[in-house]
């Protein structure tokens, strides 16, 4: 059976299931065993999994499967598509995967990785759902804009000081901010990171307090780890506001957002170190020089 025919539509909501801010899982029968209680070794069990899937989705080409780390599940990659099935390939399971334990949304994790535009696309989409219900659209995000226009104030400095730099907004409650910064040190760049309170008073106090901080730097990291840093009594953090009204003004209603310093160029959502490294013009074979 064609896994597309199977379940029209599958691909596009399963895309857009990573920006969706509720699902529900779909389980579809495929016919076979139920969950094996003992799974055989890890290589052994994907080759199983792997058999199991084409004969029963002979049309859907399996560009990558793992069946570790999914609480019993294996993860199956057909393009930019994601789907998962129990380990005899019996149930098909369309939709969103939490991990409770760390709090992290894995599917939409994954999908990133599978298609970093689908925040921009996301926000396209949200653009355009409120045209067709009448609501007042936000200012559209222009491809470049001007630094000059923010103080020095408000921005946080971490990452290697001898490489090209890049600015990033974001919110230090922002799951896909906090990724993002694994993929900057990776890519070796230097970061002026300025801070908004895209998710609201929360968000705001949180920036207040890693700019008030002795080391912002480290209070940064700090915050995505989760561990905010104490608030400090009568510190008004310089150059919030002029963040904030500059990503108003440049229509950035959504984190990360990162701009090149050079042209001003404009570059939206989570993105990997390699395109980060691509974006800012740097020579990957060679590394900064």
């Amino acid at each position: 059976m064609n896994y597309i025919e199977f379940q029209p539509g599958l691909k596009a909501r399963a895309a857009t299931a990573a920006l969706a801010l509720a699902g529900t899982l779909t389980v579809l029968g495929l016919g076979l065993a139920t969950l094996t209680s003992e799974p055989a070794l890890a290589s052994e069990m994907t080759a199983d999994v792997r058999a199991a899937l084409a004969a029963r989705l002979p049309k859907t080409p399996i560009d990558a499967l793992n069946c570790e780390g999914f609480g019993g599940l294996c993860e199956v990659v057909s393009g930019k598509t994601l789907f998962y099935v129990d380990q005899a390939a019996r149930y098909l399971v369309v939709g969103r995967l939490y991990d409770m334990e760390t709090r992290r949304d894995v599917t939409a994790a994954r999908l990133l990785e599978l298609n970093p535009d689908l925040i921009a696309a996301g926000a396209a989409r949200a653009g355009k759902d409120a045209a067709e219900k009448g609501d007042e659209p936000g200012p559209a995000v222009p491809t470049h804009v001007d630094l000059n226009l923010l103080p020095t104030d408000g921005a946080i400095h971490w990452g290697n000081p001898a490489a090209p730099k890049v600015v990033v907004f974001s919110d230090f409650q922002c799951g896909y901010c906090q990724r993002l910064t694994g993929e900057l040190a990776k890519a070796g760049v230097r970061v002026e990171e300025r801070p908004i309170s895209i998710f609201g008073a929360k968000s705001r106090a949180l920036s207040e307090a890693v700019l008030c901080a002795a080391d912002p730097a480290e209070a940064l990291h700090r915050a995505y780890a989760g561990q905010a840093p104490a608030p400090r009594k009568n510190c008004k953090a310089k150059g919030l506001e002029a963040n904030e009204a500059f990503a108003k003004a440049n229509g950035f209603n959504g984190t990360p957002v990162m701009v090149r310093p050079s042209d001003g160029a404009v570059l939206q959502g989570y993105r990997p170190a390699a395109e980060i490294r691509r974006f800012l013009g740097l020579d990957q074979s060679k590394g900064d020089r």
